[in-house]
């Protein structure tokens, strides 16, 4: 049997049916849990500093939150690690260094690059600005300092081959990581090796002005100093992409507002407010990568082909089983 209405219910009635919906519908809301951030592990390639000034600002500014991104920054035990753990999927990502990556590589890592952090070269051959060393060619005779062997060699062969000379004309001295203290007690004359933002400062906050001899300029083929690996089998990873836009926020801020992207750094952590950090931060500025994600691959190619001229890599391999540009 059919019942038809032949008038309207009570206001009263409409008004405590809304309300008990509404309620419903508040009840279901509080009950539905937030959506969890994803967490993300990017390993460090050495310990916080202005080189990494994009994660940290991405973090401090809640880019990598407004991503749904919980990421975690590690700084290594051995700045040697980072690109073995992603490559044994015991992290997410890592920033390394594109000289490294060839040779990774080679050695049958499953490692791509999926971001470039630092987009020219660092390296430089550094020394004393009133010595005796004005252009490359004063070094024979004299003593080079280095801290790691293999790809700072390639380098000072190159750059002493500009100039008619060989690593024979040349002594090289190994100083560790006393870059710097190394010149200024005069165990050597100059060093390879030396960053262009950090060891030039470091000697003029000491007294002792320095004179950088810039490597892609001497020789070198250009480079992407810090870069973004990934393992292979995870670069459809929906978390990197997310990764890559917060870094290109946070770039763009810091180029346009340096100043206080300079506060949201140090106030990561207190002991980055430092003289040489403050001048570093001003030196990288300029070359961090402004769109992360991009890839130059005939830059890569053509180092490829400097590192192959130099034997430190065999054969040539595709630049896209190594090198990657993720879709946004």
């Amino acid at each position: 049997m059919l019942f038809r209405f032949s008038s309207k219910p009570p206001l009263g009635a409409v008004r405590l049916t809304l309300a008990a919906l509404a309620l419903a519908m508040v009840s279901s809301l509080s009950i539905t849990p937030a959506r969890a951030a994803e967490k993300t592990t990017i390993l460090l390639d050495w310990f916080l500093n202005p080189d990494h000034g994009p994660l940290v600002v991405a973090q401090q500014r809640g880019y990598f939150a407004e991503e749904g991104l919980e990421v975690e920054l590690i700084e290594p035990a051995d700045p040697n690690d980072p690109p073995k753990l992603v490559a044994a999927g015991r992290g997410d990502l890592a920033i390394s260094y594109q000289p490294q990556l060839h040779l990774q590589i080679e050695a049958g890592l499953p490692l791509t690059r999926i971001g470039t952090l630092v987009a020219t070269p660092l390296n430089t051959l550094l020394v004393l600005d009133d010595g005796p060393i004005k252009s490359i060619a004063d070094l024979k005779g004299k003593k080079v300092g280095f801290s790691v062997g293999g790809f700072e060699d390639v380098m000072m062969t190159a750059m002493l081959a500009r100039h008619g000379l060989t690593t024979d004309d040349i002594e090289l001295i190994n100083v560790n990581f006393s870059l710097s203290p190394a010149i200024l007690s005069g165990q050597v004359d100059a060093v390879i090796g030396a960053y262009r933002n950090f060891e030039l400062n470091q000697m003029d906050i000491e007294g002792h002005k320095g004179r950088a001899f810039y490597v892609e300029e001497e020789g070198v083929a250009t480079y992407d100093e810090l870069i973004m690996v990934a393992n292979n089998a995870k670069l459809d990873d929906p978390r990197f992409p997310k990764v890559l836009r917060a870094m290109e926020r946070a770039v763009t801020f810091m180029i346009n507002h340096p100043d206080e992207a300079w506060n949201d750094f140090i106030s990561y952590r207190k002991e980055l407010d430092d003289e040489l950090n403050r001048r570093a931060w001003r030196d990288t500025l300029p070359r961090f990568a402004l769109r992360p994600a991009a890839l130059d691959k005939g830059r890569y190619e053509a180092f490829a082909a400097f590192l192959q001229e130099h034997k430190m890599i065999g054969k040539l391999v595709p630049v896209e089983s190594y090198a990657v540009e993720l879709e946004r």
